[in-house]
Parts: C-alpha cells; structure tokens; sequence
C-alpha cells in the first residue's frame, strides 16, 4: 500500500502488549469465498460480495479516537490467521482468540465447512485487525463500527504475555487449540 504515517504514530507488528485487546473490523473470508464463487470453483453459488474496501477514512478516525492503537494490520494472504501469527512472533506475546467473538458469516461458514477450509485462513481485502490499549477498546470499536466499513466490527481477543509467538482459539467448546501460520496454500493465489 502507500500512504503517510503521521509522526508519533507507531502500528507496526512488534507493538503488540500484554493486556491488550484485538478487535476485527469487519466479518471473516468474504473475499476469498467470493472470489471462489466468481469463478465457479465452489460448485454452487452465492451472494457473497468481495470486501474490498477504503479504509483510510476509518484509520484516521481511529488514530484521532486513540493513541493506545499499537497494531494495525490487514488481514489478506493467508487471512486473520496469518497475520496474528506474524504479529504474535514480532511481538513476542501470546494472541487468544475466542470462537464466538468471531464475526463469519453464515454463508462463508457454509462454504468453508463444505470445502473443509477454516476462515482464519481465507482472505480478506477490505478488512484490518487492530490491537489496542484495553482502556480505549470499546471507544475504538465504537469508532470502527460508525464506518460504513466496519459495521460488524468485533473484539475477538486479547493479548498475553503467554505462549510468546502463539496464536491460540479458545472454542465455543471450552478448548484451546493453537491456530499455526498457514503452511502451504489453503486457496490458489486470488489477487
């Protein structure tokens, strides 16, 4: 991408903290299923729309909302999954996700169980994960969700001094499962 960083203003993925909290701006794998679907590689159809999308106008608010934003990130080639990895190891903290938080819509639910792929793992083009200060979080959201973008914002986790470089699921089960990098190719190369 291209564009200004504001002086002072530091989001890069070795700024994650203990304490802190990770909200997603928006639902899970739309556009790598609707990708699919455009082409005709799920053998059946849906109404799924790319989530391509502008998110300079949202960023802005957010960084006039709050200076506690330490991570922010875009969530595309190897999905939500992939990208907290890669924050969780420059960082050095563990990431906790919690299944129920994330927002996944029926349909890319539908498609991924079908397909037998895991939306943490699917694309997302219009779409950005923050981590931020517990104290500014819920203001945060709330300035996420007032974006035309980022009306199904969510937090779905928090950070940890524990596992360092670990990403972890709490499921809707009570378990934890460790949610690893993308190894391989989920999807052929969409974009």
């Amino acid at each position: 991408g291209v564009g200004i960083v504001n002086p002072g203003v530091t989001i890069g993925g070795a700024q994650a903290q203990p304490g802190d909290v990770l909200i997603m701006s928006g639902s899970i794998g739309d556009h790598g299923i609707a990708v699919l679907g455009a082409r005709g590689e799920l053998g059946f159809e849906t109404d799924l729309e790319s989530d391509v999308a502008p998110l300079n106008q949202m960023i802005a608010a957010m960084l006039a909302t709050s200076d506690q934003i330490h991570v922010l990130r875009d969530p595309t080639r190897g999905g939500v999954a992939s990208t907290l990895n890669e924050i969780a190891r420059q960082s050095q903290v563990g990431i906790v996700l919690y299944e129920e938080a994330l927002p996944v819509k029926t349909a890319v639910s539908a498609a991924c169980e079908l397909l037998g792929f895991d939306p943490l793992y699917i694309a997302n083009e219009g779409k950005l994960l923050a981590i931020v200060g517990r104290d500014d979080a819920e203001k945060v959201l709330t300035t996420i969700q007032q974006s035309k973008y980022g009306a199904d914002a969510a937090i779905i986790g928090e950070i940890r001094s524990e596992p360092p470089g670990r990403v972890l699921l709490k499921t809707t089960l009570g378990s934890t499962r460790i949610v690893d990098m993308l190894s391989g190719e989920m999807l052929p190369r969409i974009c």
